[in-house]
């Protein structure tokens, strides 16, 4: 299968004993996988994939990508930095309006020499079709195109996170449940694959209407009903910041001094609350709770200056 390097591996696991003992876990208990220190473009789990996915664009003679994604898609400015240090163009079609400054994602995407088209009110169907149709102009200018599933999941870039789950395992020997966000469903995927349905976690954020399924689909094999997803985080909706979620936030940041987003990694981490509250995970077993990045979307999150605002 073809790769390129983009990011520094394995990212390092950080034990966390003051937010374990504060949700009810043991001081030993609690690790977080640093996924957001993978080195490029203000890191993510997304870097992982786009190893895979452009590998294979590359391979393919690609001279340009375009991708999909909200305005402040962690993926699409994955996918920009990625691009520009692979020397190809990117185009990104970005749900909604332009901002009336660039802030967050959006002003990174800008900064590593994106093209952003913004295409309005559209869902993903629609934000697929424009991808398309930007492809189209692309080729018909003479480049070679390739276009990157939404959040780049695919079963070729779920391939990443199956190499994140031997990380794991190998740096938390006895690792019991690993937990995650899932939005587009490829880490999820790709961690059920290395390490089975039984021992991943996964915590909808709201971005796909069936996260079992499209989890399941990209993991070829994977029965969607031995997949353990909580929907108690999505609250509103995907962008949508809930008490739960600001509450998490909040506790990371004042226990460990590490900052979550609002979207992903913040829903996790109230899953990782909710789960221990009601017994899902209990204090003796080792938890690995994933920090897939996201930091740049919560200068860019409509609520932010509420987050900083309602916290003790």
């Amino acid at each position: 299968m073809n790769r390129v390097t983009l990011g520094s591996w394995p990212t390092p696991v950080q034990a966390v004993p003051r937010l374990a003992t504060a949700i009810g876990l043991g001081a030993d208990d609690l690790w977080l996988k640093r996924d957001d220190l993978v080195g490029l473009g203000a890191g993510g789990n997304k870097v992982r994939k786009l190893e895979y996915t452009l590998g294979a664009a590359v391979a393919n003679g690609a001279t340009a990508v375009v991708t999909t994604g909200a305005a402040q898609s962690n993926h699409a400015r994955a996918t920009a930095a990625a691009a520009a240090a692979l020397g190809l163009r990117a185009v990104l079609v970005l749900g909604g309006d332009p901002p009336a400054s660039p802030v967050g994602n959006v002003l990174l995407d800008a900064l590593f020499g994106a093209r952003l088209v913004f295409a309005g009110p559209a869902d993903d169907a629609g934000l697929a079709a424009r991808a398309d149709a930007e492809a189209d102009r692309l080729r018909a200018a003479g480049e070679t195109v390739e276009v990157v599933p939404f959040g780049g999941s695919s079963v070729v870039g779920a391939r990443a996170y199956a190499d994140a789950g031997a990380e794991i395992e190998a740096q938390v020997p006895g690792v019991a449940t690993v937990v995650t966000a899932v939005g587009s469903g490829g880490t999820m995927a790709g961690l059920v694959t290395a390490l089975g349905p039984d021992r991943v976690l996964g915590v909808d954020c709201g971005a796909v209407p069936d996260p079992a399924a499209r989890v399941a689909a990209l993991a070829p094999g994977t029965d969607p009903c031995a997949l353990t997803i909580r929907g108690d985080q999505v609250g509103a909706g995907y962008a949508v910041l809930t008490d739960a979620v600001r509450d998490a936030i909040g506790l990371v940041a004042r226990t460990e001094g590490v900052v979550l987003d609002p979207v992903y990694t913040g829903r996790a981490a109230a899953g990782l609350v909710a789960a221990v509250a009601d017994g899902t995970l209990r204090a003796g077993r080792r938890v690995v709770l994933l920090h897939s990045g996201g930091l740049p979307g919560l200068f860019g999150h409509p609520q932010a200056a509420e987050l900083a605002s309602s916290l003790p």
